[in-house]
């Protein structure tokens, strides 16, 4: 039986407090995993516990979503940093999120790269070694999240860090793997047939169509919707019901 995780998103505020928790709760009952956003391109500790609280409730496989420190631009901006700082950043924001875990008796299952830190590490094998080593070196049983046949993956596989390949719902793909940068008008996939098919494909097949029309190879141990899109909760529901309708089981 085919078995795949659906991950997404989550706590991305930008603002200290309050934040509108209540699309993330009901995103819960769709996904099998999240990515909690730890202070540096958005969350707040508030939005952490109460999400690390209902995700622990819920039984849901919680993660680590790092960035670089970069609020005003949503984490989306490229840094230049060396290679102790990008270390030092990711495993501060590990503790942050393992603090809060640690009231619930729970164990953070994974760590996700966000924005700018994810796509340049991606193609980068310094930078995503960096990653994997201050993940392993935090807690070596804990999985990377990284895209399909990035050097995020090349680079876990050879430090010996669990990862899972992931693939995206609700964005399009370039000839080359890479995500369609946000600045292009094709970037996102609104359409629900669109992203189902999408998904179905990436799942069934290992593949995805770009946006000239090709297909590549593309591994989906993971697949990725965003809870601040404005289809996010439509979207999760539907592709459930559809890889659970294909007899795909959905587990983190």
């Amino acid at each position: 039986m085919l078995t795949t995780d659906i991950n997404c998103d989550m706590g991305e505020s930008t603002h200290l407090w309050p934040y509108d928790i209540e699309n993330d709760i009901a995103l819960l009952p769709w996904v099998s995993s999240i990515n909690i956003a730890c202070g540096f391109h958005a969350g707040d500790p508030f939005t952490m516990h109460e999400l690390v609280a209902a995700a622990t409730e819920a039984e849901i496989a919680i993660g680590a979503h790092v960035s670089f420190m970069d609020r005003d631009n949503f984490g989306r901006s490229n840094m230049n940093l060396s290679p102790e700082q990008v270390y030092d950043l990711v495993v501060y924001q590990i503790g942050a999120l393992q603090a809060f875990l640690k009231l619930y008796d729970a164990t953070l299952h994974h760590v996700k790269p966000h924005g700018a830190l994810y796509n340049m590490a991606a193609a980068d094998p310094a930078l995503a070694d960096t990653i994997c080593r201050a993940i392993k070196n935090t807690d070596n049983n804990m999985i990377l999240y990284g895209l399909s046949g990035s050097e995020l993956i090349t680079r876990a596989n050879a430090v010996k860090l669990i990862s899972y390949s992931e693939v995206f719902a609700d964005r399009t793909y370039r000839d080359d793997g890479s995500l369609t940068p946000r600045t292009e008008a094709n970037a996102l996939i609104e359409d629900e047939a669109a992203c189902i098919k999408q998904v179905l494909q990436m799942v069934q097949q290992d593949t995805v169509t770009t946006t000239s029309g090709k297909k590549i190879p593309m591994e989906a141990e993971t697949v990725c919707i965003h809870s601040d899109g404005a289809h996010a909760l439509a979207f999760a529901k539907k592709i459930n019901q559809a890889l659970k309708k294909q007899g795909i089981e959905i587990s983190a």
